[in-house]
């Protein structure tokens, strides 16, 4: 079954196919109008704001913090009872140098604010803070899909390989729409965290 959604469609499969032509357009009009001069970078009002705009036409929840608690195989995302304060925490959390940056993203990781979408929009955001603080951002055309699914599984003990695997792939060309955009690839997130496990509250 695919979740509740203002298209009306019923089969997840389908509706993965259009959440990601549709949010791939809006993503492309966050870059192309520079909506993210008007964000701060680094708080979770701005990742609110992306994922608002991502999925607005697709889920009446988008920027919205879950309502459900979630896990992935073995893994417990931020409990929903404590979900609020892990924001608030990740808010005040030093975002001025490479290492800060990504353990302020793999927090958000494990917070997982929203119900879905979370790795599209905490993408943008990272790479947001990244052109903001050290004037460079990800290129997601070189970090091989596999290994940084399995470094973000791993981030939450270890952060060193998910540092490691995007220090690599850090490029100057922080105004390239194609550098901009495999971010949001589909291949980064529908065959690594789509399978969620979900207490409804």
């Amino acid at each position: 079954m695919a979740l509740e959604n203002k298209l009306g469609i019923e089969n997840s499969a389908d509706l993965a196919r259009e959440e990601e032509k549709i949010s791939k357009k809006k993503a492309m009009e966050l870059f192309e109008n520079v909506i993210f001069d008007t964000m701060e970078a680094g708080r979770f009002s701005s990742l609110k704001a992306i994922h608002k705009y991502l999925f607005e036409d697709i889920y009446e929840f988008a920027g919205e913090i879950r309502k459900v608690n979630l896990s992935k195989g073995n893994f417990r995302f931020a409990p929903l009872m404590y979900l609020e304060v892990a924001l608030e925490n990740i808010d005040k959390m030093p975002q001025s140098t490479f290492e800060e940056i990504v353990e302020k993203y793999v927090e958000m990781n494990i917070a997982h604010p929203f119900r879905e979408g979370n790795g599209r929009s905490t993408r943008i955001w990272l790479d947001l803070i990244l052109k903001r603080e050290i004037g460079q951002v990800v290129d997601w055309s070189k970090v091989d899909k596999e290994d940084y699914l399995l470094a973000m599984e791993r981030s939450p003990v270890k952060d060193i390989e998910i540092k490691h695997i995007l220090r690599e792939a850090l490029t100057d060309e922080v105004n390239s729409c194609e550098v901009y955009m495999k971010g949001i690839d589909h291949s980064y997130y529908y065959e690594g965290y789509t399978t969620f496990k979900t207490e409804e509250l």
